[in-house]
């Protein structure tokens, strides 16, 4: 009888687990459809990146009076990122960061194939950038979407190479857009970005943002936190890439727009003191003339509080949010006037770039320097009262990118710096061993660099 009832017992539990076995026998997840047509258009990137090792020119000029010139020194660093192809040309997108400084790249497919690529252009500001490898064989290519469609809740679905695990796959929602994470060398802002609650791990950089849809949304581009597994991650909209990606394509680098205005970021005791009607904004303290700004009547005084429906609280906000269109935008710009909301529309013109003024500046200590605009000034932090040079580009460890050289001092005599030049005057006639002090403003601090030259 014992026997009976463990025989009836082992039955019904056998039935009992098949009958939970069959729920939704036939059911498959339409992530999976999606992975199956996306994943084969992510590649995996390996960068091998080339520095050169940085000597003081102090231990450089004293090296060189007993046994010549120091010979230049490299080191190389490897790093892995993701990206994922948009033409059967074989043009990639991904980071700028994931591929800045590369000395050489090679992309892996899903099925194994390896390539070694181009590098074709990029931004740093905007983090992207287009690469090339030369197909063997027509290539899997990837759907772009509609980020401007996105809703709050809809899935989100990351593929990428996150700590070098090739084409993993994570899975959540959009959980905001529109949002702002300062950068990290606290330069300024990375804006209107797309937040996800999907796994974002380093290595997933540069790989697509899917919807349910199997089309990219997004550009995975920073995490927080990243030494957890889980985490908030954030992603550039596809369609800030789209503007771009042809100019990339076809010229290496990108156009910007600009609005044309100096601003601040309005804090309590500036809106105490200026009487203003809002306590969260930019201030337009100058318009210049001829300017975008100008022409559609925006004006001294005023204070800007969106851009296309972007709230702006941050002078640094408002110049990223303008870099993210091309020259000829119309966008919406929201402003308090005297207390009454006004919205006008603005048609963006072209970023001033540095391309003439570069190329008419004597480049010098591996500086090289442009005339301030007010684009400068707001992503700098550049008060109105200092007057200079801004430095574009520099390979010197105490002089860096957006500072200004107000003054350089050669043997003992001083010389204002106030335009290129007065820079060119000055650097042209500096000798070989001669006594040279660089005067530079940089984050609110003045400082001088000394060296014999």
């Amino acid at each position: 009888m014992k026997k009976v009832k463990i025989l009836v017992f082992g039955i019904l539990t056998t039935l009992f687990v098949l009958s939970f076995g069959i729920v939704n026998a036939d059911y498959q997840s339409p992530i999976v459809n999606v992975v199956k047509a996306a994943a084969p258009a992510v590649v995996k990137i390996d960068v091998v990146v080339q520095t050169e090792v940085y000597i003081d020119p102090f231990i450089r000029e004293f090296y060189k009076q007993f046994f010549g010139d120091i010979p230049r020194q490299f080191e190389e660093s490897d790093s892995v990122g993701s990206g994922f192809i948009i033409s059967k040309e074989g043009y990639i997108v991904t980071n700028y960061h994931v591929v800045e400084g590369a000395k050489k790249i090679t992309v892996t497919l899903l099925n194994g194939d390896t390539y070694d690529a181009q590098y074709i252009g990029g931004d740093e500001e905007l983090d992207i950038a287009v690469i090339k490898i030369s197909p063997k064989k027509d290539l899997p290519v990837i759907e772009l979407g509609d980020s401007d469609k996105l809703q709050i809740g809809e899935w989100a679905i990351a593929i990428g190479n996150p700590l070098g695990f090739q084409h993993a796959v994570t899975v959540g929602v959009i959980s905001a857009v529109g949002r702002k994470i300062p950068k990290p060398d606290g330069s300024g802002y990375y804006t209107n970005l797309i937040q996800t609650d999907a796994a974002i791990n380093p290595g997933n950089s540069g790989g697509p943002l899917l919807n349910i849809y199997g089309q990219v949304i997004g550009i995975n581009t920073a995490i927080i936190n990243p030494s957890q597994a889980m985490n908030i991650g954030f992603a550039i909209p596809i369609n800030t890439a789209k503007r771009f990606i042809n100019q990339i394509i076809a010229t290496g680098k990108v156009e910007k727009a600009y609005l044309g205005v100096y601003v601040q970021t309005v804090t309590e005791s500036l809106a105490k003191s200026l009487g203003l009607k809002v306590n969260k904004g930019v201030y337009v303290a100058q318009v210049e003339k001829g300017s975008p700004a100008e022409k559609a009547g925006i004006k001294e005084g005023d204070v800007i509080t969106k851009l296309n429906g972007n709230y702006v609280e941050f002078a640094e906000e408002l110049t990223s949010l303008v870099r993210n269109y091309t020259p000829g935008t119309k966008v919406k710009v929201t402003l308090n006037r005297a207390g009454k909301e006004i919205t006008v529309e603005v048609t963006l013109g072209t970023f001033p770039t540095q391309t003439t003024a570069s190329s008419a500046a004597k480049e010098f200590l591996n500086l090289k320097v442009s005339n301030i605009t007010a684009d400068d000034r707001n992503k700098y932090k550049v008060p109105a009262g200092v007057e200079g040079v801004i430095v574009k580009e520099s390979q010197n460890s105490y002089i860096k990118v957006g500072s200004v050289i107000w003054r350089i001092s050669v043997n003992g005599y001083s010389y204002d710096i106030k335009d290129i030049n007065s820079w060119n005057k000055v650097v042209e006639n500096i000798k070989k061993g001669d006594y040279i002090g660089i005067f530079y403003y940089y984050n609110g601090v003045r400082s001088v660099f000394s060296l014999r030259y």
